[in-house]
């Protein structure tokens, strides 16, 4: 079995769970996430990070309260650790940079914090809430740091109820295009 039948049996086995406070499930978040990258013309490596950005949440299985309970589950850290075993840095590193790409959005646009969900501010706390400034420098010269960016604002707005968009086989060729060792 390859990483990218991996991947899609994640989804469709652990991907029915609620994710995280949001009125979406798991797999129509992520597939809500790469959907938008696609009809937005990002380029190969961030769409499949899109559709993988929170494969650290599904591999962990942890509870959907998880930040009720004042946890930070650092699934960003695990999704990347696993998915680098497998992927190159244009799909890990903004895999690994989305929460950080939160936290700098919170920092330099005005408008971005007040569009969170309650969920997403819920964990914005517990993940360090706003960068100051230093944190902002930092992550600017941070290589992926525009992806990460780019698949923070495609993730935020991934949590529509009923949206139909692609399913998982529909990306299959992105996936295994992406694996750079299986």
């Amino acid at each position: 079995m390859s990483v990218v039948d991996d991947i899609i049996r994640l989804f469709e086995t652990q991907g029915h769970t609620a994710y995280y406070g949001e009125p979406v499930s798991q797999k129509e978040h992520a597939l809500q996430t790469a959907h938008q990258a696609e009809q937005e013309g990002a380029s190969a490596s961030v769409v499949v990070a899109a559709l993988v950005h929170d494969i650290g949440h599904v591999l962990r299985g942890l509870p959907e309260d998880i930040a009720s309970q004042g946890i930070d589950s650092r699934h960003e850290d695990a999704g990347e650790a696993w998915l680098a075993r497998h992927f190159g840095p244009a799909v890990t590193e903004p895999v690994k940079l989305h929460v950080a790409a939160k936290r700098y959005l919170c920092a330099t646009d005005p408008d971005y914090q007040r569009r969170l969900s309650p969920a997403s501010v819920q964990s914005l706390h517990l993940q360090g809430g706003p960068f100051r400034r230093d944190e902002i420098a930092a992550f600017e010269k941070h290589p992926y740091y525009r992806e990460a960016v780019q698949l923070r604002r495609y993730d935020d707005a991934a949590k529509v109820p009923g949206w139909d968009v692609p399913g998982l086989e529909h990306y299959r060729q992105l996936l295994e295009a992406a694996v750079v060792h299986d």
